[in-house]
């Protein structure tokens, strides 16, 4: 691979703008060498916080695929890479002491093959939050993410993770953070809010050197057949329609916080071609996480190989073309005028 794949978010420099996120993927050492072996710029590992009842949390979760009429399709890497994951998901059940002895030295394997693995913390108490980010600044890894709203949380037995949705609670949380953390610090926002770009624009007045959104949306689908809900309970819902709503709220934070701020993108990348797309639009950094549970680590190395090719028939590099479409967003009103277009939805038949 040439270096035309090469990005950045913030201080770290990566081989190229693909991140395998954080999920039941990333819950193993040997799914995080998986995944770095595929080719990855980073390895976000799966989540874990101090609660007992969040890693417990595990234990209830179910996962299943839905085709675009909400119908169920079976489990399989051969699944349409159209398939919508509903899922009710957990933390990382293992003790956090190992955990970070194995991230630890996974991170230091990363660093031999250009690549990173991040640790990945969802926010619970802030105190114990930062102690933990602490713990894994203090064992070498070289960036922590930080979950602050996730989405399962309004699901999640009390006291097992915290949601922060407004401006002023983000600040005062990363504030907290920045004050124990020395290394990049990124900050997960949630999808389920009014305005994304806000809560961006905190995170990083609080010190946050990136951000990343948006996480998946809850929902509940009711079969037809049962006439019950899927899974029997509200669940998190990913799949290529989410695509366009985490590109549009990459632009639109792009245009709050500006070109220089890192974004990094995530929910709906199935494939090289949308982690172009998310780029386009203004991520600096793109996690793959649903499209590897589903299809396997293989997707990843597809997407460098797509991503590539690409940019090689653009001529151009990912640097290159970061916020490019974003930047070319116009207002309703400055497009041409079309009088008469609605006309061409209105039956005849209909119309006096």
């Amino acid at each position: 691979m040439s270096n035309r794949l090469a990005s950045s978010i913030g201080a770290l420099a990566l081989k190229n703008p693909v991140i395998a996120g954080s999920g039941e993927a990333t819950m193993t050492e040997s799914g995080i060498r998986a995944a770095l072996a595929a080719g990855v710029g980073a390895v976000m590992a799966k989540s874990t916080n101090e609660s007992e009842a969040a890693k417990t949390q595990l234990n209830h979760t179910d996962y299943m695929l839905l085709d675009s009429r909400w119908k169920p399709i079976p489990w399989s890497d051969q699944a349409p890479a159209d398939a919508q994951l509903f899922c009710r998901s957990g933390l990382q059940p293992e003790n956090f002491d190992s955990w970070l002895e194995k991230l630890a030295r996974l991170d230091q394997e990363a660093q031999q093959q250009g690549s990173y693995v991040i640790g990945h913390l969802i926010l619970n108490d802030v105190e114990k939050c930062a102690q933990m980010a602490e713990r894994m600044q203090e064992a070498g890894l070289r960036a922590i993410t930080v979950l602050v709203a996730a989405v399962h949380g309004d699901q999640a037995a009390k006291g097992a993770i915290a949601m922060i949705r407004d401006p002023q609670g983000i600040r005062d949380v990363v504030g907290a953070l920045r004050k124990r953390v020395r290394v990049p610090l990124w900050i997960k926002l949630p999808g389920q809010t009014e305005d994304v770009s806000l809560l961006a624009a905190a995170a990083r007045d609080a010190g946050a050197d990136a951000v990343n959104f948006i996480d998946r949306t809850l929902a509940m689908v009711p079969d037809l057949e049962t006439r019950a809900p899927f899974l029997g309970t509200i669940a998190a819902l990913g799949g290529t329609w989410s695509l366009p709503i985490a590109c549009r709220w990459l632009a639109q934070t792009r245009k709050r916080l500006g070109p220089d701020f890192p974004l990094i993108g995530t929910n709906g990348a199935r494939d090289g071609y949308d982690v172009a797309r998310m780029l386009l639009a203004g991520a600096h950094g793109v996690e793959m996480t649903s499209a590897v549970m589903v299809h396997g680590v293989g997707v990843l190395a597809t997407a460098i190989q797509q991503l590539d090719s690409y940019l090689e028939s653009q001529g151009v590099s990912a640097q290159d073309i970061i916020g490019e479409a974003a930047d070319k967003l116009t207002a309703y009103t400055d497009q041409p005028s079309r009088p008469g277009r609605w006309k061409s939805f209105i039956n005849p038949e209909a119309v006096d």
